[in-house]
């Protein structure tokens, strides 16, 4: 932390005490601070305040009523206020004038964020607390995933997040990181996310003198004429020192005491270069040769020299020395130029004749960099390359050029290389920061964070970003060349569930450089898709009487979404009539939609068995969706027709009465029948099975009718037993029979007692007896008969249509099963007889009146029974 220090003496002359003292403005009733000593203001001012103050002069400040207060630098980090002050004390409220006073000074010069450290410090040395420079918490730059970003990308420092404190990862060697480059600057941003924050600052890497001077030969040889005039400067070879300011060459020295003394220039660049000038003229012959020590002496603490040594040789008189035609060259040259190019021809001339005027050029002093790189030819002049430039390495070249002649004597030339910067680096992009896979149905988010650098300088440095059209991205450029690529609204991963965003990085060169980087950015599924049903009504089809846990069919639904979400559960919903027990029916496979029928199916009863099913994923939340299933149940052929007429009543056999007067085709009655299943199951024909006669009757297959089939005669017998058989168009096919008996007689108006046939009296009555017996039954039974019909059939009429048209019915209810619901069967017209019982214990009569047409559709179904079913009340008379 730079600090500002108040210094304040007193009158009397007294050792100044330190007093760490933060300052705070007064309310006016606190005591005046002791002048005693200087005041230290701290943390009332930002680190970086006063690194633009200038620090080669003191300030001095005059307020009125107040000492004279001085600003004084220290070491160029710091500013000593040094007030005179007449009295023992300083209230506070001078002191405050003074911090603003300062306060201001110092805002004068702001500029960006540095910081300092001497190189060759160890590493994990403290350099700075970010957290402190930026108004930040240590976990507020932990949160905000704070990163120290250089521009080399070289990890050459490190950021503390659990203090805030910036570290040095490696010891930097200032020579290997800037070379001859002085203020040697590294270039770094903090690099803030949610949100984004970019923050430059600097790190001045100081010299500290760690190189001695070293010359480039451990020897130097000089042939200087004996005819030099005193005065006469001869170069000598510099020495070279990789530090840098202060700590670079500030001198050079010769010794022993000799007719010389070394004098000591200073190039534009403010390097240093030793002259040897002679004080006095040389006599060869008194001496031909002279040995001295050049010493260079950097400006170090403690300094470091080193030495050289010089040899003199006496030559004789050789008047003319070369003289390049320029003593300075400029030139310049591309950086893409091949090895070989000739860079410059440098040209000097000798006015000697013979081996005084030959002349040969060399490089007079040559670094390392300098001899890889170019070649002189010593006869031409040439400079030519070695190798190819690099203008982001090394901008510019200086060289010095000697010609000597044969005598012994030369001339110097200086050439300036300027490397042409052209454009050769192409950019480069670098990724700080992907999101993938992003969710769907989102809006605006960060996919990308990235910086891109180019190397080149002007117009070859300068960039565009761009991605392909056509896909919902943006980017969107921030501070120092970073740039977010965002989404451009909600993406749907069912549409596309993956992009390559293709980042286009070119430079404004010519010709033009680009780089492309490729991003795959994933969307990850949200549930946002109910599953759906491949129908929205399904129709299943099973045959009644079925085995129990059959599969009749199966639901589909698809879901577009995926993972979890797409995972379909299927099951029953409730039926909307509480009553239909389905959950005893039906069942389904939750995993695979598969439906099952739970227990045998009875199409008499259950004809058809609607209800929905749902699809529910296993997203959250839960999406679904329903369909409806109708479940037809086909019919078996399980039923046997069932004979309503004539009835089938073991105690009293059906008789039906035909006059022998009858003509053929002549009515004898109708077998109605029924069958409980439907369709071709239901489907009755009828057919004449057994005959007393064959050939007197005749049955019609599709009605059931019994006819006549010729004319009555004398000689047919009165009494005939007819045996029919119903049967069904099933597969295989049910049928059932029935007895029909028929009593011819003369007419309706003849009385007929038929015999019973199970007794018969094995005595033989006497004839006459028999005869006259049956005259008087006869005729009371013809009397009573016309009586009991004159009245039935005068109820019947009077009854009319109230009573169902009839003189008497069966009562009770008809079994279910033996209605044909689809009217396929011989009910289809709904026939109803009126018919009339007698009834006594030897024998019963019916007689076959009409058919009527009632409206039989209010009798109840009932279930199938076993046996044959009897009227439960009949009429006798």
């Amino acid at each position: 932390m730079v600090a500002l220090q108040a210094k304040l003496s007193k009158k009397k002359k007294k050792a100044p005490e330190m007093l760490r003292t933060q300052p705070q403005i007064s309310s006016g009733r606190e005591k005046p601070a002791s002048s005693s000593g200087p005041v230290n203001l701290q943390r009332m001012l930002s680190p970086t305040l006063l690194d633009r103050l200038p620090t080669e002069r003191s300030i001095t400040v005059s307020v009125p009523s107040l000492p004279k207060v001085e600003l004084c630098p220290v070491l160029g980090k710091a500013l000593v206020v040094k007030m005179k002050a007449g009295g023992d004390r300083l209230p506070k409220q001078r002191q405050v004038l003074i911090f603003f006073l300062l306060m201001g000074v110092a805002l004068a010069g702001w500029e960006s964020r540095r910081y300092s450290v001497r190189e060759e410090t160890e590493s994990g040395s403290f350099v700075a607390n970010l957290a402190k420079d930026l108004g930040l918490r240590a976990e507020e730059l932990a949160a905000r995933g704070a990163r120290v970003v250089s521009e080399d990308n070289e990890p050459r420092l490190h950021l503390d997040l659990q203090t805030g404190d910036l570290i040095l990862n490696e010891k930097l060697d200032r020579e290997e990181m800037c070379g001859p480059t002085d203020p040697c600057v590294m270039h770094f941003q903090v690099l803030l996310q949610k949100p984004l924050g970019v923050f430059r600052a600097e790190l001045l890497v100081r010299d500290i003198n760690d190189h001695s001077p070293e010359f480039p030969e451990g020897e130097m040889t000089l042939k200087i004429l004996e005819t030099s005039a005193p005065g006469t400067v001869f170069p000598l070879k510099k020495a070279q020192d990789l530090d840098v300011g202060n700590n670079n060459i500030q001198n050079y020295s010769i010794s022993p005491n000799s007719p010389f003394h070394v004098s000591t220039r200073s190039r534009g660049d403010g390097r240093k270069y030793p002259e040897l000038v002679l004080e006095k003229e040389l006599d060869r012959e008194e001496q031909a040769e002279l040995r001295l020590t050049l010493t260079a002496l950097d400006g170090g603490s403690p300094p470091r020299s080193g030495t050289a040594q010089v040899r003199i040789l006496v030559v004789d008189v050789n008047d003319n020395a070369p003289e390049f035609e320029q003593t300075h060259y400029q030139v310049q040259i591309p950086e893409n130029s091949p090895g070989g190019a000739l860079v410059v021809k440098v040209s000097a001339r000798d006015l000697d004749t013979g081996t005084n005027g030959e002349i040969s050029y060399s490089l007079f002093y040559s670094s390392q960099e300098i001899s890889t790189t170019f070649e002189l030819n010593s006869l031409s002049g040439e400079v030519r390359l070695i190798k190819k430039l690099d203008f982001e390495t090394i901008s510019s070249y200086e060289l010095d050029i000697d010609a000597s002649d044969g005598g012994g004597l030369s001339g110097k030339c200086s050439v300036s290389i300027e490397v042409v910067d052209v454009n050769d680096n192409s950019p480069e992009l670098t990724i700080s920061s992907l999101t993938s896979p992003i969710p769907e149905n989102s809006p605006e988010i960060e996919v990308a964070l990235f910086r891109i650098r180019d190397r080149d300088s002007g117009d070859n440095g300068r960039m565009t970003c761009s991605i392909q059209d056509g896909l919902p991205f943006l980017l969107k450029p921030s501070a120092e060349n970073f740039y977010t690529l965002v989404t451009n609204g909600a993406l749907d991963r069912e549409t596309q569930s993956e992009y390559n965003v293709t980042i286009t990085v070119a430079d404004l060169g010519t010709p033009r450089l680009k780089t492309q980087h490729n991003i795959t950015v994933l969307v990850s599924d949200v549930n946002d898709n109910a599953p759906a049903f491949t129908q929205t009504s399904y129709t299943l089809f099973v045959r009644e009487n079925n085995s129990p846990a059959l599969h009749i069919g199966s639901v589909s639904a698809t879901d577009t979404d995926a993972g979890a979400n797409a995972q379909v559960a299927y099951s029953l919903l409730p039926p909307q009539d509480p009553r239909l027990p389905l959950a005893s029916l039906v069942s389904i496979n939750a995993d695979n939609g598969q439906l099952f029928a739970l227990r045998a199916l009875d199409y008499e009863a259950l004809q058809a068995l609607e209800f929905r099913v749902g699809a529910t994923d296993r997203g959250s939340p839960a999406l679904s969706s329903q369909a409806l299933v109708r479940v037809l149940v086909l019919d078996a052929n399980d039923n046997a027709p069932f004979v309503l007429y004539p009835l089938q009543n073991g105690s009293a056999p059906c008789t039906e009465l035909v006059p022998r007067a009858a003509e053929p085709g002549y009515l004898v009655s109708k077998v109605v029948a029924v069958d409980g299943d439907a369709g071709q199951n239901a489907w009755l024909s009828y057919q004449l099975l057994k005959a007393t006669e064959p050939g007197l009757f005749g049955v019609w297959a599709h009605n059931g009718e019994v006819r006549t089939a010729r004319l009555l005669s004398e000689r047919d017998a009165a009494k005939h037993r007819l045996v029919l058989l119903v049967k069904d168009n099933g597969e295989p096919p049910l049928s059932a029979s029935v007895t029909l008996h028929v009593l011819l007689v003369d007419g309706f108006s003849q009385p007929y007692l038929p015999l019973p046939e199970a007794a018969a009296d094995p005595a033989q009555a006497d004839p006459l007896t028999v005869y006259l017996v049956v005259a008087l039954e006869s005729v009371s039974s013809l009397f009573l008969f016309s009586v009991l019909a004159f009245v039935a059939v005068r109820l019947c009429r009077r009854g009319g249509a109230g009573s169902m048209g009839g003189c008497s019915v069966p009562e009770g209810h008809f079994p279910g099963h033996l209605v044909d619901i689809g009217g396929t069967g011989t009910l289809s017209q709904s026939y109803q007889y009126e018919v009339c019982l007698t009834g006594d214990s030897g024998s019963n009569e019916f007689k076959f009146l009409k058919p009527v047409f009632p409206n039989i559709v209010g009798q109840e179904l009932g279930r199938k029974s076993g046996g044959n079913p009897t009227l439960q009340n009949s009429l006798g008379i």
